[in-house]
């Protein structure tokens, strides 16, 4: 049934009954009619993407209405504290395209202001302050990040873009650049109450904490508010989506637009995304998994997305998929006729990496997992010179001339890659090299094109199991 999950502030209910069934609250004569059993919303939480609605029953009746009523706008933010999204922002950037899917209007709103301030809710200590230098340098890292999403999205997953709502990618810098201090805590501050402020999950939680909570921190939702309303003035939004731990805002939002424009507004919370530990992913916990390739490959973002466990893939195919959900029950179908060969992970990892760096990036993948994992020669002579390097991140990589009579020792080292003298010979001549998967055991082997140097002018060496290098020849 339907159970509030705050207290001291208007209720929120949490919607984990069955869409076709009627529920009655034995508490209050308050009747719920379940969320409607078609329609956008009836959609995303059968896929999990939704998680609860805010205000109190809004998810069951008006907020299905409004949306049904015409195009809406719908808005999420996203502080650029780091010059790459990550994992984590990855769901709430699905949210916004199925709402965009559905033909309503999509906000991404980049926090080149409130990155400054720092966002408490979900974190247990103060965020390092950033400079504003820093600030414009991820801003503009975010904002790739998200023009690649919506267009990769437009590009690979719709039928027909012309059913698509518009996409803006907005900065709240812009509007706070002209506000002085005095001027918003005499304008907006004064509609803001400490008692229902200090009643929020991510305030208390802070307060009870041994470092406490400084002002700047506390402030956050004021900024946040704002800007929730700022969008509903200036481009009529009504919905916003934030993480669950964002509910505190969203709430705050939603109140100080009543009381400046009685305007009825949303809130719509989007499932945290955690690790098989249970610990939230993002940069914050130190396991992200990032968006931008120079972050993470698109190899790596591939072999994390296949890595996922049987009892995380079906989940994770309606979270981060856009497969229809009968398409997801036949894709579990087959794998769980023969889970070995991994085929729910591999769909669900080539989708990912589709809508993240688009077709080029997941055929950059599938080659790197061939060359890492199948010794496939053929794939690693059509990798890039970037693809090895992200293939092989900690390896070093070296330009050389191509002498005449060159040979394997000789390679090993240029690169400093064995030791000088009889121990480094007997390395090779002991098995202890590879060359393009290959093992080799003559050290005065001459290196010939076509074997030890392949067709795209590169040589892939490793000793022992895990010191890989990469030579590039120049004069070829």
């Amino acid at each position: 049934m339907a159970t509030p999950i705050a207290r001291g502030c208007p209720r929120v209910w949490k919607l984990s009954c069955h869409p076709f069934k009627k529920y009655y609250l034995n508490r209050s004569n308050f009747h719920i009619s379940v969320i409607y059993n078609n329609g956008l919303l009836a959609s995303l939480y059968k896929r999990g993407v939704l998680k609860d609605c805010f205000p109190e029953g809004a998810g069951q009746v008006q907020l299905p209405l409004l949306l049904q009523s015409g195009s809406q706008t719908v808005y999420c933010g996203f502080d650029p504290t780091a010059d790459s999204l990550h994992a984590g922002n990855l769901l709430a950037i699905i949210g916004l395209l199925h709402f965009r899917n559905a033909g309503h209007n999509v906000v991404a709103l980049i926090g080149g202001a409130t990155a400054q301030i720092g966002d408490p809710s979900g974190k247990t200590t103060e965020r390092e302050p950033l400079s504003s230098d820093v600030v414009k340098h991820n801003e503009s890292g975010i904002r790739e990040s998200l023009h690649r999403l919506f267009a990769n999205h437009e590009l690979y997953f719709c039928s027909d873009p012309k059913k698509l709502g518009t996409t803006s990618i907005m900065n709240n810098a812009k509007w706070y650049k002209g506000w002085n201090v005095v001027t918003f805590l005499s304008d907006i501050g004064r509609h803001f109450r400490m008692g229902t402020m200090l009643s929020r999950h991510s305030v208390q939680s802070r307060l009870k904490s041994a470092e406490g909570m400084s002002f700047t921190e506390f402030s956050y939702q004021l900024f946040q508010a704002y800007d929730f309303y700022h969008l509903n003035q200036l481009c009529n939004c009504k919905i916003q989506l934030g993480g669950t731990d964002q509910l505190g805002n969203l709430m705050t939002g939603h109140e100080f637009i009543q009381k400046k424009t009685n305007a009825d507004v949303y809130g719509l919370t989007i499932p945290l995304l955690t690790t098989s530990m249970g610990d939230k992913l993002g940069k914050s916990a130190g396991n992200a998994v990032w968006l931008n390739r120079d972050r993470t490959s698109p190899f790596e973002l591939y072999q994390y997305f296949l890595r996922q466990p049987d009892n995380s893939v079906e989940r994770y195919l309606r979270l981060f998929t856009f497969l229809p959900l009968a398409e997801v029950d036949k894709v579990m179908e087959v794998h769980l006729q023969e889970p070995g060969k991994r085929t729910a992970q591999k769909r669900l990892a080539a989708e990912v990496t589709k809508l993240v760096h688009g077709k080029d990036g997941l055929e950059s993948a599938k080659r790197c997992t061939n060359a890492l994992y199948h010794s496939n020669l053929q794939a690693l002579e059509q990798m890039s010179d970037v693809e090895l390097q992200e293939l092989f991140r900690e390896a070093p990589f070296m330009e050389l001339l191509l002498e005449p009579g060159t040979t394997v020792l000789d390679a090993c080292r240029h690169i400093q890659a064995i030791p000088d003298g009889p121990r480094g010979y007997r390395m090779v001549q002991d098995g202890g090299v590879w060359i393009n998967h290959q093992r080799t055991e003559s050290p005065q082997q001459v290196l010939t094109p076509g074997h030890h140097i392949l067709a795209n002018g590169l040589t892939l060496i490793r000793v022992g199991k895990k010191n890989y290098y990469i030579l590039k020849w120049l004069n070829l």
